[in-house]
C-alpha cells in the first residue's frame, strides 16, 4: 500500500471522500523520510506539522525533572504524531517526537490545514472526530494509570496493541507504562509462570 493509499484508507474511516477531494486534500501534505533516532520535533521548538505516519514508529515523550523519558504515546503506520498544544497555539513544545525505526510521514502545516478547513468542510469534521477519539483514549489511559495495577496495564497494552508491543524494547514499553524496566521484567516473569 502506498503512502497516499494508507492516508485515504484512514480518512475513509471517518468521512467519505471523492477522488477530487482527496487530490485537493493531499496537495497540502509533503512527504518526509526520518531515520531511526532522528527527531521530528524537539522540546522547545514550535511544532510546525501534524504528521501522518506511513512507515515506521515514533515515540512521543517528555523528559521529567530527573531526565527520564515519560512516553505519552507511540505512533505507527496509520496514526498521527504531533504536539497538539504547540501546533495549535504555536508555542514552544515540551514534547519530543523521535523515530524508533526508519520512518516516513506525510506532513501538513497549520496554514495548509486551515485552508483545508475552509475549502473542504468535511475535513474539519474528520479532524473533530479524530480529536474526540483521541480524547477518549487519553481519558481511558489516565483512568487506567490511576486505578489499575502495572500488571493490568501491561496486559491491556499487549492485548490492545499486540503488533506494537513486538516492535518496542522493554525500556520503551516500561516508560509508557510508567514503571521501571526491572519491574516490567518481574511482571513478565510472574505472568509467564501462570
Amino acid at each position: 500500500m502506498t503512502n497516499l493509499e494508507l492516508l485515504r484508507k484512514h480518512i475513509e474511516q471517518y468521512i467519505p471522500i471523492t477522488d477530487q477531494e482527496f487530490e485537493q486534500f493531499t496537495t497540502n501534505f509533503h512527504h518526509r523520510k526520518i531515520k531511526k533516532k532522528a527527531f521530528l520535533l524537539r522540546e522547545d521548538d514550535i511544532c510546525q506539522y501534524e504528521a501522518f505516519v506511513t512507515k515506521g514508529c515514533f515515540r512521543i515523550y517528555y523528559l521529567d525533572e530527573k531526565g527520564y523519558a515519560q512516553i505519552l504515546y507511540f505512533a505507527v503506520e496509520g496514526w498521527w504524531a504531533t504536539d497538539i498544544d504547540s501546533f495549535t497555539n504555536q508555542r514552544p513544545s515540551i514534547l519530543n517526537i523521535e523515530a524508533l525505526e526508519d520512518s516516513e510521514v506525510l506532513l501538513i502545516n497549520k496554514p495548509h490545514k486551515d485552508i483545508l478547513y475552509d475549502t473542504l468542510p468535511k475535513v474539519e469534521k474528520m479532524f473533530r472526530i479524530m480529536n474526540q477519539k483521541s480524547l477518549v483514549t487519553l481519558q481511558r489511559r489516565i483512568i487506567s494509570s490511576l486505578g489499575k495495577t502495572a500488571d493490568k496495564r501491561y496486559l491491556e497494552f499487549i492485548e490492545k496493541y499486540p503488533d506494537l508491543a513486538q516492535r518496542l524494547n522493554q525500556q520503551q514499553l516500561a516508560a509508557y507504562l510508567g514503571i521501571s524496566h526491572e519491574f516490567l521484567s518481574k511482571i513478565r516473569k510472574k505472568l509467564a509462570g501462570k
